[in-house]
């Protein structure tokens, strides 16, 4: 029996009652030599029933990997008063997790459309037109070849500029994988995962030298993971960096290059100090938490012995420009005497040799000069951008749901990858994510399973809070979400590259040529073809000799 199948685009979401004959065909495309290129196969069993199947390629490229996207449930895919832009506003099964072929194979049935998600690494592969055919095989019968036309140019990305942090939860691996904070086996997990984060562009991570106190309910605790080893002897402070030098050794030798610490301060106000654990006459106990008044004398004497040992352990690594301290995520600005007290007292001992970032979107407050660099929601960057604030960063989460790019999976995937062009228009130097693997229910009140719950149990649109699953082996699974905003990113760097070859004002006029409204960070084309069109464009203009 033949399978029905049609060649589609990475930017095609496919649901599991999506018709082929509904999706436009996608057969042929270019790539720079330097770049990943993923494309999709769409299939179907005629009829009813279902065949077990084994997958296997042939092309002039060696290094093609074929995974098959699972489906998970959301409950909650997007909030009520959503933009229309989605493709369901329903609870159901969304398109997602990409998980591995294995030996025994997979399954293919007439009651739905499934998807195999193939990505083509051509570094090793000359510049020329090469063939992609991938045979779908029942038994020894073959059931399905598709062939995809993909033309290796001789013209490559530039290197990423862009500082992309999207944050890494040390402790849900913990939870997770059943094992104790950095035990041998916890850092084999860390340096996979850190791997994965890298290859997909992710070139800063956040470093727990605390427990960080984020998404924390207040009063509840997260498991603890910190880096620093304390030491208190009255009100004497010493502090042990082994870990936290293994941290960073283990990042570098995985391909990341900054380093942002854990905030000294507890998220939405600024209030409070994070969890800190300290060895103390003989055993380990917490010195603070969500009891302390992050101004009173104790705390305040603790952080002037801290930071002095923290600026002198990373100026002898010469560190300074690779470390990005944190004081506390989105401070209250019907409240910033707190925030301006606890910046004004980080300031004094890193004496501007450090970066300093937050993310603030008042422009208001950033006027007054509390926060020097700036990470503002991609929903409140016009007046920033229009002030001309220099070395801007941005983020999104859970509330940038309207106009905006973002990567729920109830969103197409164009609003994910329309980042990376976004970002080149508007010459953003960082771009802050806050669920890399955040594996927890909202607040962090309970531990979930990210296969069966995505949504954090009904708080943040399904997408938020994590883009990579856990995988049995301690290593992670990746989302269709992640390799999209990857996707994302090679066109952030190819606009790169154009603009060294022809300039940055022409290459803008590319990027708005014949549309109405200009792209913005809430107004872009929503168009697969359009974007296509337009990584097309670059690459042929690239390869010009």
């Amino acid at each position: 029996m033949n399978i029905i199948s049609k060649c589609i685009s990475s930017l095609e979401k496919v649901m599991p009652d999506t018709m082929i004959d509904s999706l436009e065909e996608y057969a042929e495309a270019t790539a720079l030599k330097n770049e990943i290129f993923n494309y999709q196969i769409a299939y179907t069993l005629p009829g009813k029933g279902r065949l077990r199947l084994s997958v296997e390629t042939s092309s002039t490229i060696s290094d093609i990997t074929v995974r098959a996207v699972g489906f998970v449930p959301s409950l909650l895919p997007c909030y009520d008063d959503h933009d229309g832009y989605i493709i369901s506003d329903k609870p159901g099964l969304f398109p997602d997790v990409l998980e591995n072929i294995t030996e025994s194979g997979f399954t293919v049935s007439g009651s739905h459309t499934s998807v195999l998600w193939i990505t083509v690494d051509p570094h090793n592969a000359v510049p020329a037109t090469h063939h992609i055919k991938v045979i779908l095989r029942n038994g020894e019968e073959s059931v399905c070849e598709t062939l995809f036309t993909l033309r290796i140019l001789d013209a490559k990305l530039e290197e990423q500029s862009l500082i992309y942090t999207n944050w890494f939860h040390a402790d849900c691996l913990c939870d997770r994988y059943a094992v104790p904070a950095f035990s041998e086996k916890h850092w084999e997990i860390i340096a996979n995962y850190m791997k994965t984060a890298a290859d997909h562009g992710m070139n800063m991570i956040l470093t727990p030298i605390f427990t960080p106190a984020l998404d924390t309910a207040f009063g509840h605790e997260r498991t603890t993971v910190q880096l620093l080893d304390v030491k208190k002897d009255g009100s004497s402070y010493s502090f042990g960096f082994e870990k936290l030098i293994r941290w960073i050794d283990t990042a570098e030798k995985n391909g990341i290059e900054f380093f942002e610490l854990a905030p000294l301060y507890t998220q939405w106000g600024a209030a409070h100090a994070p969890k800190i654990i300290a060895e103390e006459k003989g055993g380990t106990k917490r010195i603070f938490g969500w009891e302390t008044d992050a101004y009173g004398k104790e705390y305040v004497e603790f952080l002037s012995q801290l930071l002095p040992s923290l600026v002198e352990f990373f100026k002898k690594r010469n560190m300074q420009s690779r470390v990005f301290f944190h004081v506390s995520d989105e401070p209250s600005a019907d409240d910033p005497e707190k925030y301006y007290a606890a910046a004004a007292l980080l300031k004094k001992y890193t004496c501007d040799d450090f970066n300093i970032i937050d993310a603030l979107s008042s422009y208001s407050f950033y006027e007054t000069g509390a926060v020097k660099t700036p990470v503002v929601s991609t929903n409140h960057i016009r007046p920033f951008i229009e002030n001309g604030v220099k070395d801007l960063w941005c983020y999104y989460c859970c509330g940038q749901y309207k106009d905006v790019a973002n990567r729920f999976m109830a969103m197409p995937s164009l609003r994910n990858r329309i980042l990376g062009v976004q970002l080149y228009k508007y010459d953003i130097k960082g771009f802050l994510q806050w669920g890399y693997n955040f594996w927890n229910s909202v607040l962090s009140y309970e531990k979930i399973d990210p296969y069966y719950v995505t949504d954090a149990k009904e708080a943040y649109p399904s997408g938020d809070a994590f883009i990579v699953y856990p995988g049995n082996d301690g290593h992670p699974v990746c989302s269709l979400r992640l390799e999209v905003f990857y996707d994302g990113l090679q066109d952030y760097r190819a606009l790169k590259a154009l603009e060294k070859k022809i300039g940055r004002e022409k290459t803008i006029s590319l990027i708005d040529f014949g549309l109405s409204d200009k792209i913005d960070f809430n107004s872009f084309p929503h168009s697969n073809r359009w974007l296509l069109d337009l990584r097309e464009t670059v690459n042929r203009i690239l390869s010009e000799k």
